[in-house]
């Protein structure tokens, strides 16, 4: 198992003290805080349009493509508070723990975005935070497929790519159809790790609940009139998750 590297670098600007922590051997230099706003990128910026809160951009950088992602609020407490979370110290803060996570299980073999760079803003008891991102090319979500056609969409595929990361202990709490990429060759990918964590795969409570998230999202896609095509293609998912559940733990 690769070694995750990483280095950390303390800033200061006009939107308060931060920090960015990157992999130096995943970038040909070292990041500045403008590297986080879209702007700073112009013309090779460009607005993710599905899924997740509009608060994401696919960056065409001279080295490779890349996502860049603010951490927005969601609910009811976005009406107070759109984007800071509280300041409970360095280790917590959102963008650094997915970093982390992402470097775990990018080290550990599993199909993730290679994680670049991620940035945190203070200012006072409240926080901003951005990620970047190894973009993932010529994929489709899984939601997409499964309203494009349920029928033949990737639901073996992706009960074993979940079972994947589920043997490794990955608790997704935000699982969605989104959540999940694939390729023309069925290939697939999991993004989007706000909040997730390594935990002990025995324990079946928190594997049942990504589970039960997924299948909401996608009778929320498709609405009542797929709603029997996408029961018959869980079940389907939920057969290869279980065999995949039965091979040895990736860790």
């Amino acid at each position: 198992m690769r070694t995750p590297s990483e280095q950390v670098t303390p800033f200061r600007d006009a939107r308060g003290d931060g920090a960015i922590v990157f992999d130096p051997s995943a970038l040909p230099q070292t990041p500045v805080p403008g590297w986080f706003d879209a702007a700073h990128w112009g013309d090779a910026a460009h607005v993710v349009g599905s899924g997740g809160r509009g608060a994401a951009w696919f960056i065409d950088a001279p080295w490779g493509a890349m996502v860049l992602r603010r951490y927005l609020r969601g609910g009811l407490i976005a009406r107070f508070s759109h984007d800071r979370y509280v300041w409970r110290g360095e280790a917590p803060v959102r963008s650094f723990a997915e970093f982390r996570l992402l470097q775990t299980l990018h080290a550990m073999g599993l199909p993730v975005p290679r994680p670049l760079a991620a940035a945190y803003w203070r200012d006072g008891r409240r926080y901003r935070a951005a990620i970047l991102l190894e973009r993932i090319i010529d994929v489709q979500s899984f939601g997409h497929r499964a309203l494009d056609d349920a029928a033949s969409a990737p639901w073996a595929e992706s009960g074993a790519l979940i079972a994947r990361f589920h043997r490794a202990g990955l608790d997704h709490p935000d699982l969605n159809a989104h959540n999940l990429l694939f390729d023309d060759d069925g290939n697939g990918w999991m993004i989007d790790f706000d909040k997730a964590r390594l935990r002990d795969p025995v324990e079946s409570g928190w594997r049942r609940a990504n589970l039960a998230r997924l299948h909401r999202s996608l009778h929320k896609l498709g609405g009542p009139a797929l709603a029997g095509l996408i029961d018959a293609g869980f079940a389907t998912l939920r057969s290869a998750y279980d065999a995949g559940m039965s091979q040895e733990a990736t860790r």
